[in-house]
């Protein structure tokens, strides 16, 4: 069995985002028709008892205190069900949550070499006591069993994979995309098989990224955008969503129509998107195509 909880389900910034003025943060700050939204992160357990998070958000510590399974055990006065934290990326999206964990809780740190040494070059992660936390290497197509406290088994097997994508945006000037920059995760439960596919970035669809989709129970990919050039059309920004390694929702659905899978979800997106609108045509399209948008605190059983 699979236990999943939607932390967040926003691009970076969120729904609404602090300085934006766009119709959906509008809408999400005064009646209600977009749900506000934190920062992409999920977390998935075996047990239901220890979990392991999927990115590690700016919204973590918002996202903690609001589901009840992440909460430290009553009547101890310091523990956490949290037993590791699982990165995609090096995007500040994914890490500046971690410094929300440095109040001496030990969990496993699993992340790709590249991203360990984006976190080691900079000082400030240092917080994160070294004896408590652990920070091990993934490698690319070798499934682990991430651990509980103790080295006890997990009842999870993890893969992750390379996904086209790009260095994390502070980085780029410095940087050219190589395999680990971007990683999808395949997780499974060991003892029925169930399987989830978690991708918050993608900026093409592959046949290999298709195969790893395909089967799938449950399916988390990138919905940053509606379409490629929306920020620039609303004003908003000047990239489109391929520059910035996401590929759009309206690219998505024919892509994956056909495909093999149980559940779909977009993730990951952006206060621009027109789908966040409870009643937009947008919604309505994804929604005839099988696919949902996650609100917060969402809870799904494998």
């Amino acid at each position: 069995m699979l236990s999943i909880v939607v932390l967040g389900a926003a691009a970076g910034g969120g729904v609404p985002q602090w300085n934006c003025g766009c119709p959906n943060c509008v809408a999400a700050r005064q009646d209600g028709s977009v749900r506000p939204s934190t920062q992409a992160s999920i977390a998935v357990s075996a047990d239901g008892a220890h979990w392991f998070l999927v990115n590690a958000s700016p919204d973590l510590r918002q996202q903690i205190n609001a589901t009840a399974a992440l909460h430290p055990e009553a009547g101890s006065r310091r523990n956490s069900p949290i037993a590791g934290v699982i990165l995609t990326n090096g995007e500040v999206d994914a890490v500046a949550g971690l410094l929300s964990l440095r109040e001496g809780a030990a969990f496993d740190l699993h992340a790709h070499p590249r991203v360990l040494d984006v976190l080691a070059a900079n000082s400030i992660f240092g917080v994160l006591d070294p004896s408590l936390v652990r920070r091990l290497p993934v490698a690319i197509d070798v499934p682990f069993e991430p651990a509980l406290p103790g080295g006890r088994p997990s009842g999870l097997e993890v893969t992750a994979f390379a996904v086209p994508g790009k260095p994390a945006l502070y980085l780029e000037a410095g940087e050219r995309s190589e395999a680990g920059d971007t990683l999808g995760l395949s997780i499974s439960s060991r003892g029925d098989g169930r399987r989830l596919v978690f991708l918050a970035a993608c900026a093409e669809l592959t046949p290999e990224v298709r195969d790893r989709l395909a089967g799938a129970d449950l399916v988390f990919f990138d919905g940053t955008l509606w379409r490629d050039d929306e920020l620039i059309v609303a004003a908003m920004g000047r990239k489109t969503g391929r520059r910035m390694g996401h590929l759009s929702m309206i690219e998505v659905l024919p892509a994956l129509a056909g495909l093999d899978i149980g559940r779909r979800l977009f993730l990951h997106i952006n206060n621009s998107n027109p789908a966040l609108a409870a009643r937009s045509d947008e919604r309505l399209a994804i929604e005839r195509a099988g696919w949902e948008i996650p609100a917060d605190g969402m809870e799904i059983t494998l």
